[in-house]
């Protein structure tokens, strides 16, 4: 069989040559567009949906936030798996789809699903948003940082302002998770009597304290010469100056927040015996 199929090989030489062509193009262009990375893409497509609930224990994420997304998502067109994991503060979906799915046509069903939820939810949850799409091994190094002069405040400001810009700016980088150490916030503590005696209740401070900061546009003047832009400026930028803040009116005499002490943020991250300040980043790779 081998000599016969030389010997056509040698009485069909334009054919031989013409099919060793077209396989060396077939070749060059399966090259061209290969998915090369560092591992073979093994997972099916996947899309993640990550939705922050402050103040709200595991049960109440599960029942008020997990379980609305889990039911409007369920139906979508080639949807195979459906997860979720409810914690303290975070409710987190993750939707698999069946091998061959447009990744990027399922992120879009899925954010259309996600937009006819809202209003919702709870006052205080955030709306929900979607993972960056990264690989399967995406997540390529965790670092940790530590500081015997920095204050945990300092030191995640160090990475999260100084640190964190120069990782997305890596070629390749497509998220930095920052997680652990004390975020910047005012807090305002709540007297229950001093309430009471001036008969007020918690929603006229948190109303007072969402209005107590902001930036408004005031329109423009314009005269022959120039145009003279208007900006009420009302940001708060210290504690003294919320402190200050009108809660209410009554026969004359203003009631403010001065008599509650906003605290230094309180830290995220456990506290070491030896107060040494912890933060650490996450970095994933697309």
């Amino acid at each position: 069989m081998l000599q016969a199929l030389v010997n056509w090989s040698i009485h069909n030489r334009v054919v031989v040559v013409a099919l060793a062509v077209l396989m060396l193009i077939l070749g060059i262009f399966a090259a061209a567009n290969a998915k090369l990375d560092v591992f073979p893409e093994f997972a099916p497509p996947q899309v993640v949906i990550q939705t922050e609930c402050p103040g709200l224990s595991p049960s109440e994420v599960e029942q008020l936030v997990t379980l609305p997304i889990e039911t409007e998502i369920n139906g979508i067109p080639r949807l195979d798996v459906l997860r979720s994991q409810s914690i303290q503060g975070l409710s987190v979906v993750t939707v698999i789809f069946q091998d061959g799915t447009d990744i990027y046509r399922a992120r879009q069903l899925v954010t259309e699903r996600l937009g006819e939820l809202a209003g919702q939810f709870p006052a205080g949850v955030k709306t929900p948003r979607l993972a960056p799409l990264t690989a399967t091994t995406g997540r390529l190094l965790t670092v940790g940082f530590t500081s015997d002069k920095l204050s945990s405040l300092e030191l995640r400001d160090r990475v999260q302002w100084m640190i964190r810009p120069r990782l997305l700016a890596v070629r390749g980088v497509a998220q930095v998770t920052l997680f652990g150490g004390a975020e910047r916030q005012f807090q305002v503590q709540v007297d229950p009597e001093y309430l009471a005696a001036r008969n007020l209740t918690l929603t006229d401070v948190l109303d007072a304290a969402r209005q107590a900061s902001s930036i408004r546009g005031a329109g423009f003047l314009e005269n022959e010469r120039q145009r003279i832009i208007l900006r009420s400026e009302g940001q708060v930028r210290t504690a003294a100056q919320l402190g200050e803040t009108v809660v209410a009116t009554v026969d004359g005499t203003s009631s403010s927040t001065a008599s509650w002490t906003p605290t230094r943020p309180r830290s995220r991250a456990a506290s070491r015996p030896n107060w040494r300040s912890a933060s650490r980043c996450s970095t994933a790779w697309a």
